[in-house]
């Protein structure tokens, strides 16, 4: 007999239905649902192709939101890290470094400064 067990625990997900996490299972329904609405929405003003074409349009973000992991983040965790990065803290970024052995050698100096001046 043997028993699977993840090797990294924090990487465990359980399964609902037919091998889906929960997330992805309700991302695949709401895909259906809004494929079905585009559908006959669409159908009778734009046609059938057309509709077909904006059923896939439609529901591929949102099937693809249940399934999207980058670096360990689900698309919404994502999302806002790329608009904070990339919208709110925007623009140039100033990097100055600091060159501690010149800050102490130049303690150093005034340090003999000051020493010479207290000696005469």
């Amino acid at each position: 007999m043997e028993i699977k067990i993840c090797k990294d625990v924090r990487e465990y997900r359980e399964s609902v239905f037919f091998g889906l996490t929960l997330r992805q299972f309700a991302c695949s329904i709401g895909a259906v649902l809004i494929a079905v609405g585009l559908y006959f929405g669409l159908k009778s003003t734009v046609g059938k192709e057309i509709a077909s074409w904006a059923c896939i349009v439609g529901a591929a973000p949102v099937a693809i939101a249940g399934f999207f992991k980058y670096n360990g983040l689900t698309v919404e965790r994502f999302i806002g890290a790329w608009f904070k990065s990339e919208v709110r803290r925007a623009g140039q970024r100033l990097w100055k470094g600091e060159n501690y052995y010149l800050e102490i050698w130049r303690m150093i100096q005034n340090a003999k400064n000051t020493k010479k001046q207290f000696n005469k």
